[in-house]
């Protein structure tokens, strides 16, 4: 493998510094067309001896010779033309100087490695970072696996020693019975014979104490286990699940499913159970029997009611809310609801015991005990319509959980009296609300009332509110942990850059298959924190700022621009996003910067700042004596999108100027990729017009048919001067090819090349 095949499979930011490298006085194309031999030469010896140096630069100029050569074998005119100035450019620059060259390939094959170097070393850091956290994530499972298996096998422990118990007590119990009917007896026992079955009896009792003793202390060691594990479960896992889903509702890493959750919680729960019924028969044990000082009859209800706290906090910490509520119309908006739309929302119990099938009907109530509906001033009410309770059940879930999907719930906003006003310190969709799910578990001697909430929702009346209604779920699921904190934009906290651009990152990667990098996150920073921060990680960005001030001097706030972007690239450019195609945001003096030093032709895609409803253009560079031109196309937005495709545009795209033939700047998608090889596989495919015979076909309408295409028109004076000596395109040497027949091209170009 070539070390310039590995440079191509980098990052772009590593890519980035491989283009910095190549300029006119060793274009990239060299080292393209010639990787593997350039990579086979000394050039650092070459660097240091002039002979070696000339020889190496006619071997270089012959190998140029050879890759003509299969140029024309392929007929390819374009290619040709292009090594055919690169050769030309190489012969005026170092044909006097042929160390030089050998001094800036040496350079940039050095330069080269040191790239390859940094990317795989950030790779083996970014690696090392997973696998660590990987198998952090495998001890801690492995670790409650133990637990959790010790506690099942402390339990069946118990069982077999109040078995045995069981077995020696009633041993006991016939010995004292058997010795009282014996004294009872005309013949009786003697005198030493009977002192000898009391002390037996005696003996007995003391190992029937001490069997007591080790079986209540071996139950006070198990709830220990089990609390310490419990508690575990309860305050780590299930809370870092819950932080996941959270993560996963505004775009996040997709949460863990919760089988495994669900697992240990059962496991744990059924020993609990087991515990209470080895109490029930420890105290039937008793009954039969007992003394002072009893174990059983001293340490009973200590025991019971520990056994009881345990097992209703684990059962009323299991009750969680699986998949928060969601409109199905908007599967990557949850938590946001409108106002007469059915929404889902599913309820699960992570305890699965057969017992509770079809015995826990979950009733959903709305905002439940919340005081903001007192305190705030203008806080809106709401009824919920549709069938409001649900029986739990293990049929209807795939993986056969006890659940409850309340699938046809909608919210109405109960009316008061007058008209509503504005005067509240909050707006609509910073109003958070909550939806409450109730349940009661009854068993015999055990009645647990069970509660879980939603995360906060945001309730809108007007499909035109869901932007706004998104940007606070989003700002508070990233800032907050607490879902009854519904007062949180009473005064919502700042966020830091450096958690904001990951959750920008994640609108993008979880509508589609790429997020922001880099070079997009720091733009965007710069928009929020100004040109002088450098989008700084401990920058911190107020709500306000981020939602709700007009940005810069736009009319519009800085999110509601990035939703106008999102749904461009859903609706129109997703394949072109996908593939990288789109720059996207990048600032306009980054955008010369890079394409002041590429060749004519190289244009690249960005998204207009100054439209709120999203739009893309593309900027292109044009050569000329002095300094390099650029020209921007007026944005297209979703309008003029719907109508042609963006890569059809790319493909038609036309500048005219007065008496001269219409062309296509655009060539080359930054840095070097020919237009038509990044966009080719987009573009439409012509229809066949039916044959004139084709009786079949469609009837004509008397109208010759029109296709779509943008035209910009200049003055002359922007277009490139004709002495330029310039790669052509695709349109030009089809243009040539209409005027010049091939042979003839064929010996313009062997004639000159060979001068």
């Amino acid at each position: 493998m070539t070390q310039w095949y590995q440079l191509q499979q980098l990052d772009s930011k590593f890519l980035e510094q491989v283009h910095q490298l190549y300029d006119d006085s060793f274009p990239m194309e060299i080292r393209q067309y010639l990787a593997q031999w350039l990579e086979n030469q000394d050039w650092e010896h070459a660097a240091n001896n002039i002979s070696f140096a000339t020889v190496l630069f006619h071997d270089l100029l012959s190998q140029l010779d050879d890759q003509f050569s299969r140029f024309l074998i392929e007929n390819n005119f374009l290619l040709q033309h292009n090594i055919r100035k690169s050769k030309r450019n190489l012969q005026d620059n170092f044909q006097e100087d042929p160390i030089h060259m050998a001094m800036i390939i040496y350079n940039c094959l050095k330069e080269e490695r040191k790239i390859l170097n940094s990317a795989q070393l950030s790779n083996q850091m970014e690696v090392g970072s997973i696998q660590n956290t990987v198998i952090g994530m495998l001890d801690k499972q492995k670790e409650l696996d133990a637990k959790v298996k010790a506690i099942k096998n402390s339990v069946i422990d118990v069982e077999q020693d109040i078995k045995t118990l069981e077995d020696m007590q009633d041993e006991y119990d016939f010995k004292c019975k058997t010795l009282q009917n014996r004294e009872h007896e005309s013949n009786g026992v003697s005198q030493e014979e009977y002192k000898k079955e009391q002390m037996n009896l005696k003996k007995m009792f003391l190992s029937l104490d001490l069997k007591r003793k080790e079986v209540v202390n071996k139950i006070v060691q198990l709830l220990n286990t089990t609390e310490h594990t419990q508690s575990a479960l309860i305050n780590e896992e299930l809370v870092e699940w819950k932080h996941r889903q959270q993560t996963a509702c505004i775009g996040g890493p997709p949460n863990a499913c919760l089988d495994q959750l669900q697992n240990w919680f059962t496991v744990v729960a059924e020993s609990l159970q087991q515990v209470r019924q080895q109490l029930k028969k420890l105290e039937e044990l008793e009954q039969k029997f007992t003394y002072d000082p009893d174990p059983i009859t001293k340490n009973k209800q200590v025991l019971q009611d520990r056994t009881y706290s345990l097992f209703k906090q684990l059962i009323q910490s299991s009750f969680v809310v699986e998949r928060q509520p969601c409109m199905p119309t908007h599967p990557q908006r949850p938590l946001v609801l409108k106002t007469g739309v059915q929404f889902t929302v599913k309820l699960r119990l992570l305890v699965k015991l057969q017992e509770l099938n079809y015995n826990l009907k979950v009733k959903v109530l709305f905002d439940k005990d919340v005081s903001e509906k007192n305190s705030v001033k203008g806080f809106r009410k709401f009824n919920i319509l549709g069938t409001n309770t649900k029986v739990m059940n293990m049929e209807e879930s795939t993986n056969g959980s006890l659940a409850a999907e309340f699938r046809h719930l909608q919210l109405k906003e109960q009316k008061n009296a007058g008209s509503r006003t504005n005067e509240g310190p909050l707006i609509v969709t910073e109003e958070l609300h909550s939806l409450s799910f109730e349940t009661q578990l009854c068993q015999p001697g055990l009645v647990v009332d069970l509660e879980t909430t939603s995360l906060p929702i945001v309730v809108i009346s007007n499909v035109s509110q869901l932007p706004s209604g998104w940007a606070s779920i989003l700002w508070f699921n990233m800032l907050s942990i607490d879902p009854k904190n519904l007062s949180f934009f009473l005064n919502p906290p700042y966020a830091k850059w450096s958690k904001l651009s990951e959750v920008l990152s994640w609108q993008f990667s979880s509508v589609t298959k790429r997020g922001l990098n880099a070079d997009q996150l720091s733009m965007l920073g710069e928009k929020l924190l100004g040109p002088t921060s450098g989008g700084s990680h401990d920058g911190l960005i107020p709500w306000t700022r981020f939602c709700k001030e007009n940005i810069n001097d736009k009319s519009f706030p800085f999110w509601l621009w990035i939703e106008g972007i999102l749904e461009l690239i859903k609706k129109h450019l997703l394949c072109l996003w996908n593939d990288g195609c789109i720059m996207g945001f990048i600032s306009k003096e980054k955008e010369r910067a890079l394409l002041k030093d590429q060749s004519p032709g190289t244009f690249l895609l960005r998204f207009s700042e100054s439209s709120r409803e999203g739009a893309i253009t593309f900027t292109w560079v044009e050569g000329s004596q002095n300094e390099p031109q650029f020209h921007s196309v007026e944005p297209y937005t979703k309008k003029e999108l719907s109508a042609v495709t963006f890569p059809d545009i790319i493909r038609n795209y036309k500048v005219m100027a007065a008496e001269n033939i219409p062309e296509n700047p655009l060539r080359f998608l930054y840095p070097d990729i020919p237009k038509d090889n990044a966009f080719g596989k987009y573009y439409s495919r012509p229809k066949e017009a039916p044959e004139p015979m084709d009786l079949d076909g469609p009837k004509g309408n008397g109208y010759i048919k029109t296709e779509l295409i943008s035209v910009s028109e200049v003055h002359p004076s922007r277009l490139q001067s004709p002495e330029n000596l310039l790669p052509m395109s695709p349109e030009e040497f089809d243009e040539v090819s209409r005027i010049v027949g091939p042979a003839e091209i064929d010996t313009v170009m062997c004639s000159a090349y060979s001068t």
